[in-house]
């Protein structure tokens, strides 16, 4: 594999991590544009304009987007961060041009006023939606409690007096604000030509005005509190739990993605044989956030009401235990086979590396194959799992309850 960059003149970067040897092309578009650029005015407006992306565009309806996709035989999608809005297709090599054609094409889409007022009920329905099904914003509302005034507690979808209150010119501002060349890469992993995707992207983006998308990004100060909210219409309680972590700039996000699969990855995992197996809980895992300038770990459970108090009790031991210095030479070598397992299965299809390459890219500005990363995991040492936890101890998250509980108690 080969690893290729470009920066056109108006500052659009490509990338690429190109493999003649793959079956399939991957292509995306990564803006760096999400819910921690907004305000409380316009929260949510990166999510919709994600939306309208694919409603249209001086050369083409939204008919004409969504056909032309399917005629090309694509996978694709779209999705937005606290941090990043990413377009993607996944194609049959011999189709990149055309999938180059239509991603570039909606990067510039027409914002008009009619499917911008169609939209606009999507979304409203959308932000009704997540109230409605489990976990009932849980997330979100951890994400606030724990970030306050900071951006990253920002929601993605904003809610529904923002959303209600968004207007087009709104919009057109916003992207003017963070969809300029310079805020976008066009990353691209598989079999790539990517001589022939540098000449097209100049030719259909390199007369697009620059102009300055500096986002800054501040450093948190994370709060400890305990939620409990309560939801009638909920049969079990849903718990999510923020604590502190790296960064995406931090070097200790390795040791730290280790220590979530020791505490709570699906199975072989503390969490796993003291809550799950035991059928105290339905579900209960931990997982890595890293962003620009804050990280976070996630805990989340779920369980019935009648075992809340229970569950919550054995996370905080759990995590108390791994606090004190617990963790096991043992512990280290399951998690790190199974973490390095699953990056080269993921490193067989293009559209997996599109993510990790691009992501990468956005955050620190540097490329490292598979094989690196395997060799930086493989060096974590249980003496870094106790370095990360005095400089981020588990012992004072955020956590929010809901449930049909009346009030739920910390442990």
């Amino acid at each position: 594999m080969t690893f290729r960059e470009k920066r056109l003149d108006n500052g659009l970067e490509i990338v690429a991590e190109c493999n003649e040897q793959a079956y399939s092309t991957a292509l995306g578009f990564f803006v760096n544009a999400g819910s921690r650029d907004e305000t409380t005015e316009n929260s949510g407006v990166s999510h919709f304009l994600e939306h309208m992306a694919f409603k249209g565009t001086p050369k083409r309806s939204a008919a004409d987007v969504n056909r032309e996709l399917d005629e090309i035989g694509s996978q694709s999608n779209a999705y937005t961060s606290e941090e990043h809005t990413v377009y993607y297709a996944t194609v049959l090599p011999e189709y990149q041009t055309d999938a180059v054609d239509l991603l570039s094409d909606i990067m510039r889409p027409s914002l008009r006023q009619d499917d911008f007022d169609t939209e606009k009920k999507v979304i409203l329905e959308e932000i009704l939606r997540a109230e409605d099904q489990p976990p009932y914003g849980a997330f979100e509302r951890c994400m606030e409690a724990y970030f306050g005034e900071h951006p990253l507690g920002n929601t993605v979808l904003g809610t529904n007096e923002s959303v209600s209150a968004l207007t087009p010119d709104a919009m057109r501002s916003y992207f003017q604000s963070r969809y300029s060349p310079g805020n976008l890469t066009l990353v691209a992993a598989g079999n790539v030509d990517f001589d022939g995707l540098v000449k097209q992207v100049e030719s259909s983006c390199g007369e697009w005005p620059s102009y300055d998308a500096e986002r800054p990004a501040p450093k948190a100060t994370p709060r400890c509190e305990f939620k409990s909210i309560t939801k009638e219409t909920s049969t079990q309680e849903y718990v999510v739990q923020i604590g502190q972590g790296p960064d995406a700039q931090d070097a200790q996000r390795f040791a730290n993605r280790i220590l979530a699969s020791i505490i709570g990855d699906d199975t072989g995992s503390r969490f796993y044989w003291e809550l799950v197996d035991r059928g105290l809980a339905e579900y209960a895992g931990v997982g890595p956030y890293e962003f620009g300038g804050a990280g976070i770990s996630l805990t989340y459970l779920c369980c019935s009401p009648e075992t809340i108090t229970e569950c919550l009790s054995i996370v905080r031991d759990i995590q108390n235990n791994i606090q004190s210095g617990s963790v096991t030479e043992e512990e280290l070598e399951l998690a790190k086979a199974k973490i390095c397992s699953q990056l080269v299965r993921q490193a067989e299809r293009p559209s997996s590396r599109l993510f990790s390459v691009g992501n990468a890219w956005l955050q620190r500005h540097s490329y490292s194959t598979t094989k690196e990363q395997l060799e930086r995991y493989e060096a974590v040492s249980v003496n870094d799992i106790h370095t990360l936890l005095d400089r981020y101890p588990l012992t004072s998250p955020t956590t929010v309850c809901i449930g049909p509980l009346k009030n739920v108690v910390a442990p």
